[in-house]
Order: C-alpha cells, then sequence, then structure tokens
C-alpha cells in the first residue's frame, strides 16, 4: 500500500477542528473499494481512497500529510460508481455478489466526520441488521479512528460528532419510531425484502437537514432482483430509464414524471433524479476469481439463477412470461420502412386504463411494437382524436382491432363506443373473444418471445420507447386457478392489446393487398364494422 493512498483514507479523521472546512473535497471525485482487506497490503492497481463530501459542496485542494492504513478499496465500476454518485436516490440492484452490501456500509463516510451529519441504515428484520452491524464493526473503527459503538441506542458516533443509526423497519408502522426526526442520509440494505413503496415513502420525508446545502440529502438502496418487493422496485427504479443512465422521479403507477403542482413556486418543475447501477458477481475480483460463488449460482433453478446470477430484473417467480428479455425483445426504435404494413390493437377502459399499441410487420413476419398510448379517463371520441393525432404522419394504418365488447349497446343510448370512435374516422374491428382465445392468444405471444432458428431473431420486438409495455408484459403474473392463464386482476391493459393484435395472424405475405384489384381469399373491408 503507498504511503499516499494511506495520507488520502486518514484526512478526514485527523484534521485539527479548526481546519475542517478549509480541507473539503466534492462528492463527485470521490473513489472507493470492496471488501475489507485490513490483514495484508493492497497492491491492487485502481482508484485510492479518498473520504469526501457531496458535489454540491466545493472544496480546495486538500492536504495529504496524515496517514492511515486502508481498509476499504473500491472495485472499479458499479461500486465505486454508487459511492461517487450525486443523484439524490439512487438504487445498486443487480447480480448477487457484487460487493453490494459494502458500498452501502462504505457511502455514509463521506460525512461522518461533520459534526452535522445525521445517517439511518436500515435493514427488514433485526436478524439481518446484526449481520450489517457486525461488518460494520469490523470496518468503521479502521476507517474512523475513534468512532465508538453505542449498543443501546444502536448508533455510530464519530469523534467530531457524526452520527450513524442502524435499525430496521419490519412493519410499516415501524416508521412512526422517526417522526420528528431529521437525517441528510438514508440508506436501504436489501431493498425488495420490503413487500410494498411505504417505508421508503415515508422515509423521503425525514430526509431533511438545515446543513443540505453542505452535506447533500441522499438516499440509498441496494437489493438483488426478486423478493416481495419486486415489482414495486422495479416500477420506481428500472422500469424509467436504462440502467446508468439518471431521470426524474416519476410516479410508479403511472410512469408519469412528478412535479411541482399548481401553486408551488417551482411550478410544474420537476423533482429529482433517482438512478440505477446494475451490479454483477463478475464486478467483484474477490468472489469471481474462485468462481466456487458463480458455481452455487449456476445450481438454481432457471429463474433464481436468471435473478442472482444474471441480475434480471424481467424474471419474477409466477411471471406468465419467463422468457421476455430485454437484451432480445427490446431494441431502439428506427423509422419504419414504407413497405411494411402498420395495425394497431387497443383495450379500452374509461375507469381504469386504456392500452393502445401500434405494430408494424417486416418481410421476415417479426412483429415490431413501435408505438403505445397508455391513459385513463379519456373517452372513447377523445381516444379516437388522440389516435389520429399519433397517426398523422404513419401513413396507411391497415386496420385496427378493438376489444368486441364495445360494440355493444347500452340501452337506447344511441352508438356503441366502438360505432362514436369509427364515426370519428378512427376505424376499427372486433377483437377474438371467442371460447379458448385468452389461452390461444397467450400461447401465440409464447411463441413470438422464443428466437426464430432460420433468421435468429425474435419473432416480436419492442422499441425501447414503449415503455410501460416493456414493464407490464414481464410483471404479468400467472392465474393460481389457471395457470394456462394469466391473472386478470393484474394490470394487463397493454397486455390484452398485445393479444388482440396478435390473434388477428398477421403475416406479411397478406398484406400485399391493393383495394384497386380484384382478390379472392382474404377481404381487408367489412363494411358491418365501418372499415
Amino acid at each position: 500500500m503507498s504511503e499516499d493512498v494511506r495520507k488520502q483514507l486518514q484526512l478526514n479523521a485527523s484534521l485539527p477542528s479548526g481546519s475542517k472546512k478549509r480541507y473539503r473535497k466534492s462528492r463527485g471525485s470521490k473513489k472507493k473499494t470492496s471488501e475489507p482487506t485490513a490483514s495484508s497490503p493492497q497492491t491492487t492497481s485502481g482508484p485510492d481512497p479518498i473520504i469526501v463530501k457531496p458535489a454540491e459542496v466545493k472544496a480546495p485542494e486538500f492536504d495529504v500529510d496524515i496517514a492511515q492504513e486502508v481498509v476499504f478499496k473500491p472495485n472499479p465500476g458499479p461500486q465505486t460508481n454508487f459511492l461517487s454518485a450525486s443523484e439524490r436516490e439512487v438504487l445498486d440492484g443487480g447480480a448477487a455478489g457484487g460487493g453490494k452490501s459494502f458500498a452501502m456500509l462504505a457511502d455514509p463516510l463521506h460525512g461522518l466526520n461533520d459534526p452535522n451529519f445525521s445517517g439511518l441504515l436500515v435493514r427488514h428484520t433485526t436478524e439481518e441488521l446484526r449481520e450489517l452491524i457486525q461488518k460494520s464493526q469490523e470496518l468503521y473503527p479502521k476507517a474512523v479512528p475513534g468512532i465508538k459503538w453505542s449498543e443501546r441506542k444502536s448508533q455510530w458516533i464519530a469523534p467530531r460528532g457524526g452520527r450513524l443509526w442502524m435499525s430496521y423497519l419490519d412493519k410499516d408502522m415501524d416508521v412512526t419510531r422517526y417522526q420528528g426526526q431529521a437525517f441528510n442520509w438514508i440508506g436501504f440494505d436489501e431493498l425488495t425484502q420490503w413487500p410494498t413503496p411505504y417505508a421508503w415513502d415515508y422515509m423521503r420525508s425525514r430526509l431533511r437537514s438545515a446543513f443540505s446545502s453542505q452535506l447533500g440529502l441522499y438516499m440509498r438502496a441496494t437489493t438483488n432482483p426478486g423478493g416481495n418487493g419486486h415489482q414495486w422496485v422495479k416500477k420506481m427504479f428500472i422500469d424509467p430509464s436504462p440502467a446508468n443512465e439518471p431521470f426524474w422521479a416519476t410516479n410508479i403507477e403511472t410512469g408519469d414524471t412528478i412535479r411541482f403542482p399548481k401553486g408551488h413556486r417551482p411550478e410544474r418543475q420537476t423533482l429529482f433524479r433517482p438512478r440505477l447501477l446494475p451490479a454483477s458477481l463478475f464486478d467483484n475480483p474477490y468472489r469471481a476469481d474462485s468462481c466456487d460463488y458463480e458455481a452455487m449460482l449456476l445450481s438454481l433453478p432457471e429463474h433464481q439463477r436468471k435473478q442472482l446470477l444474471d441480475g434480471n430484473w424481467d424474471i419474477n417467480e409466477g411471471a406468465a412470461f419467463p422468457e421476455f428479455n430485454r437484451n432480445i425483445h427490446v431494441v431502439e426504435p428506427i423509422e419504419i420502412p414504407n413497405g411494411w404494413a402498420k395495425f394497431r390493437a387497443c383495450d379500452y377502459g374509461y375507469g381504469s386504463y386504456t392500452g393502445v399499441l401500434w405494430f408494424a410487420v417486416s418481410p421476415s413476419e417479426q412483429l415490431v411494437v413501435y408505438r403505445e398510448l397508455y391513459c385513463s379517463k379519456v373517452t372513447a371520441t377523445d381516444l379516437a382524436d388522440m389516435i389520429l393525432e399519433a397517426e398523422a404522419d404513419d401513413g396507411t394504418i391497415r386496420y385496427g382491432v378493438l376489444d368486441s365488447s364495445l360494440w355493444h349497446k347500452r340501452g337506447d343510448t344511441g352508438p356503441s363506443l366502438a360505432e362514436q370512435m369509427n364515426m370519428k374516422g378512427c376505424r376499427w374491428r372486433p377483437s377474438d373473444r371467442s371460447r379458448g382465445s385468452r389461452v390461444a392468444g397467450k400461447n401465440e405471444i409464447h411463441r413470438r418471445l422464443q428466437v426464430d432458428e432460420f433468421t435468429e431473431e425474435p419473432r416480436l420486438v419492442f422499441f425501447s420507447t414503449c415503455t410501460n409495455t416493456i414493464a407490464q408484459i414481464p410483471a404479468i403474473p400467472l392465474d393460481k386457478k389457471n395457470p394456462e392463464d394469466v391473472d386478470t386482476n393484474s394490470e394487463d391493459h397493454l397486455y390484452d392489446a398485445l393479444r388482440y393484435g396478435i390473434m388477428t395472424r398477421p403475416r406479411s405475405s397478406i398484406w400485399d393487398y391493393n383495394p384497386a384489384k380484384q382478390h379472392s381469399g382474404f377481404q381487408m373491408s367489412d363494411s358491418t364494422f365501418g372499415y
């Protein structure tokens, strides 16, 4: 271990109190570690460990005349990125064995030597908390000389007064223990162990400090895919944006970006940026190099292996479509060639949600879902206007398929909802709702998700801009009473639209239809349904 490395790590712990402000460093320049290695010298090349301040804090170059032993050195990649991230909320969420827990323990070291620092690190149960406390007792006394552990308060107290509580949140009501308290750093280890977002959302309200401009406000979490809270964590951190790319905080129910409401000073402005940092076993050389842990993960059942070894968030136990893979089935948008047939499908609901999908058929008969519309509380006629506006530059939309129940008339109240849209110029034909059509549609989606042995491409892909569909399809659970079908109580509106579209049996060979010529067999127009 170099002398410079030793000098850098002791900086904050050893500075005289009157010199603290002079030696602050920005969080964005911080470099971090992997696992505690106090027993042997470090010879691995990589960034030097530096205990620094958040990005908001500006400071001159620091003195390196004081030194101590390096006890934690971050691995390049996710660990280093997690420890240097400046976003308000960050999730280190990937495969098992990536060093996530050690990164979580190291992150509060940014502020512990500041007398105004107040942090909280939680696990779901007391048993899990004990393991985390034990790891902290191996790391903290070496990283912060003079730091004391209070068993009674379950609290670390640094020599200059910074404090870090370590506690548990087993039940939703456990959050009431923190009413009236304020923290500038809050960490959740193994976030998917919380079945609902209640605890996370409530603790957001405890993230406040009179010294926030100096210390910053941060929420941090680590987890593997899977667990009781898999779906809500996925909606909050995984679905809104590709990995490693910061995004504006969204509503996990609607997917909409959250903004300051009318009447607030920064009206309509976005709130803050979360970020997902995926980790894998291979990011941690201490475990990856031996191959022992990898061998154990390879022995697991397929869905667990994809979660824990591959860090795949689209695999969930009981999922209806476990074969869905973002790396295979999600593609970047392209301009659809003029020769490709286009059509749309819709599952309408005023009180819940309406899902509309647009499809293109490639010459190899691959289906491309290139656009989505997902909305609620929209009348049938307003929906027709929205669809026609979206299609203004699409050229010819060969046909649309709509839930057949929308042709049902309710007494003598006038035209049906489907007829209202047809009269607006948004033409439809009814979906297949015959006996067995639901199971047949699900089976066809399974077939489409498979990779074609000749083209070596999946038969169904989605543009990355169809974020709601990409989130819904892998999340739909099987019906526990009828495993041949999906759970109809789940969020399935875009799934139904997908099923309606696929069940029209779209093939590129039958779309060579020229209405100016006579053809036998397939007939495009149907006066019954106004198309």
